[in-house]
């Protein structure tokens, strides 16, 4: 699904939203990697970065695949806003199942995009959830265009803290 009915931002570009849902198999992984590599190459990103978000959605998936409950469909939500690309991928899961957020997995994540959280939460707090209550696994990650990234007010974000000269 596609939104377009939102203005034009400043740059030109109408932000948009696309709205995946596939079984949570490995044979479906491939088509969420190739419908984000696709949005990163028409958003002008260069070749390593379109590459790496395609490494980053693949990774997200595989994770939630893990801990998905029964044959959940997984949803992936991809944002595309002047500043970069936002992506928000969930499963149904158990009640108490948390998020994997260690191992070799989740450092290749982190390395790939600018930013990226788990949590838990249910349908009802989740973009295309049916607004239940029932309990979801959520990866969020947002991969920035050069020159786009936000500074965050008294984080350090964006500052050389350096101090050897």
């Amino acid at each position: 699904m596609v939104d377009s009915r939102v203005p034009l931002a400043q740059d030109g570009r109408r932000p948009e939203r696309l709205e995946l849902r596939v079984p949570t198999t490995a044979t479906q992984l491939p088509a969420v990697r190739a419908m984000a590599g696709d949005l990163a190459i028409r958003m002008d990103y260069d070749l390593d970065a379109v590459e790496d978000l395609r490494l980053a959605v693949d990774e997200a998936c595989a994770t939630l695949s893990q801990i998905a409950a029964g044959e959940a469909p997984l949803t992936v939500i991809f944002e595309t806003t002047r500043a970069g690309l936002h992506i928000e991928a969930w499963v149904p899961t158990a009640e108490g199942t948390e998020v994997p957020q260690d191992g070799f997995g989740w450092a290749i994540l982190a390395t790939l995009v600018d930013a990226v959280h788990a949590r838990r939460s249910t349908q009802a707090g989740v973009p295309a959830g049916d607004g239940s209550d029932t309990p979801v696994g959520l990866i969020a990650m947002d991969k920035y265009l050069p020159g786009q990234h936000p500074t965050e007010v008294g984080s350090g974000a964006g500052q050389n803290l350096s101090v050897a000269r």
